[in-house]
């Protein structure tokens, strides 16, 4: 009987607090943009009668567009041109600002060099080829000498994590191994490896490393 309800309440708490911590995420998510735009929310309801949640709908419906709109406009070569110009002027002023166009450039921007996009998954033997040690990495860079750059991410998250160049004897390459897949492994924290690596993703030694 003791089993029993333990168990039970264990289970229970299985389902619902995921779903409690998303719940209170999102409630933390859209009180925090909300305060942001507080000025622009209070000046829409001073213009238009509506609740407050609904004037909060209205300006981020307007951010979105913006966005949008402004998305739109820089991939004309003028855009692009005033783009460059507002970049260029904006770090001389603010160093930050340099840093931080980077970071959400990898994660959100363009895929073509963000390597959460296009980074190739393997296993590489971090402590020497000889040591069977292995963690699961991101492929950043390839070098003209053969050596890799790697990104070893830090579960449960993702975005975190350290950089390492290896040779390529400690590299076993799993091309059909999608990045999502493993970022999900990542997440949590290892489990899920054994399904990932297994036949039928296939693993490549690199040339250099045979």
């Amino acid at each position: 009987m003791k089993n029993f309800i333990k168990a039970s309440l264990f289970g229970g708490l299985v389902v619902i607090l995921p779903i409690a911590i998303l719940a209170f995420f999102f409630k933390w998510l859209f009180k925090t943009v909300t305060d942001l735009i507080q000025p622009l929310t209070t000046y829409a309801s001073g213009i238009y009668p509506v609740p407050e949640f609904v004037a909060d709908m209205i300006v981020i419906s307007i951010i979105l567009v913006t966005c949008f709109a402004v998305g739109v406009i820089v991939r004309t070569k003028l855009g692009n041109w005033l783009h460059k110009m507002f970049d260029a002027s904006l770090q001389q002023i603010a160093p930050g600002y340099r840093m931080i166009k980077e970071v959400v450039v990898q994660i959100f921007g363009k895929t073509e060099s963000s390597p959460f996009a296009n980074g190739m998954v393997a296993r590489v033997r971090l402590f020497g080829e000889h040591c069977p040690t292995e963690v699961t990495a991101l492929i950043t860079d390839h070098h003209v000498d053969g050596t890799y750059t790697i990104f070893m991410p830090t579960g449960p998250n993702p975005t975190s994590g350290n950089i390492y160049h290896v040779l390529a004897s400690q590299v076993t390459l799993y091309p059909d191994v999608k990045l999502d897949s493993a970022m999900r492994t990542v997440i949590a924290c290892g489990a899920g490896s054994g399904e990932l690596f297994n036949p039928p993703n296939k693993a490549l030694k690199d040339d250099h490393g045979k």
